[in-house]
Parts: structure tokens; sequence; C-alpha cells
């Protein structure tokens, strides 16, 4: 592959994924724009070694991405990890959509008795009509790729997938610069 006149192989590419993701993530939650109190909640499945994995992603009202994680297992502690990672970058929402997930339920119920917080959930899979086609982006990189052979490795490249679609739908605080220079400024 060439890329800017310098040849470079898929193995360099996930060499950078694998060392400058972290810092490109951190980066992107200071300028990430603030989302609205409405979200939709969602699990999504994504093989890595041959096993299903669950990659959990939140999107709101506008289809602004939230969060997302990626756990191997898919039960409520994994939910409930979840929700308090999105909640402690993003806030406290005042609704969440989610579909007939008996695991989504009972973590938003665990959260509001332990955090006395009243988040009011609705349970529509109809509803969750925008975190469902948002999901189809990330699947649609994910199967253009060669596959996943470690954990880790899948979760920082879907970091980087979500945060150039964070991008693509621009998210960050810094309006009317092109999706490059976005790039850009969270790399320096």
């Amino acid at each position: 592959m060439k890329i800017w006149g310098v040849e470079e192989d898929h193995a360099t590419i996930q060499r950078w994924v694998n060392k400058f993701m972290p810092e490109i993530e951190i980066q992107m939650r200071k300028r990430n724009k603030v989302v609205w109190k409405r979200w939709q909640m969602d699990v999504t499945y994504i093989k890595v070694k041959g096993a299903w994995r669950y990659l959990y992603r939140a999107v709101d009202k506008d289809g602004q991405t939230i969060d997302f994680l990626l756990t191997k297992r898919r039960k409520r502690m994994s939910t409930q990890s979840f929700l308090i990672k999105a909640i402690d970058n993003n806030g406290t929402p005042e609704l969440i959509n989610i579909d007939k997930s008996g695991s989504n339920k009972s973590a938003i119920k665990v959260y509001n008795k332990r955090s006395f917080t009243v988040i009011e959930i609705r349970q529509c899979k109809y509803l969750n009509n925008i975190v469902e086609q948002d999901h189809q982006f990330i699947k649609w990189c994910i199967q253009q790729g060669i596959g996943f052979k470690d954990f880790e490795s899948a979760r920082r490249t879907i970091a980087g997938i979500e945060i150039v679609h964070m991008i693509k739908k621009n998210q960050l605080i810094n309006p009317g610069i092109t999706p490059f220079k976005s790039f850009c400024s969270l790399a320096s």
C-alpha cells in the first residue's frame, strides 16, 4: 500500500494504531462536542479470533456517538461498565432507549439505585433505529479488513474506526475544518 508516496504494509499501520490510538482517544474525549440527554444504547457482535465479542455503543438523538466499549462477555456487569464509562465521559442522561435486552435494563436500574439518579428507561426495538443504523459503518469497516487475531488489538482498532466515524459526523468542537485537519489536530 502506498500512502503519500511512502510504501507501507498493513503490519506497519497496525503498529501505529496500537501505539498512538490510546492517546488519540484521550484527545478526542477532550475535544468532543456536548451530546444530548436522550440516548440510544445497543450492543452488536464482532468476531475476534473466531469468537464472538460484544461491542456496546450509545448514540444521542442526533446520531452523535456517545461512547463505545468492546467486551468479552454480554452480562450485566459488562453493560454496567459501559454505562459508567459513558456517563463519566458525557454526563447523566435523562432517558435511554434500549431494545428488549435484560442486561441493559438491569444495569440502568442498578446504576439508578447506586448513584441516586432517575434515568428513564424506554424499551422498544423500533426506537433504537439510529444506533442500529450507526452499527453498519463499524461493521462495514471491519468486514473490509482481514479480521482480528487479538482482543486488545481489536479494541484499539475499533477505537480508531469509531474516532474516524465521529470526525466524519463532525463531533469535534472545531467547526468548519476538514476531517483530515481534525484528525491531525488529535494526533499532534
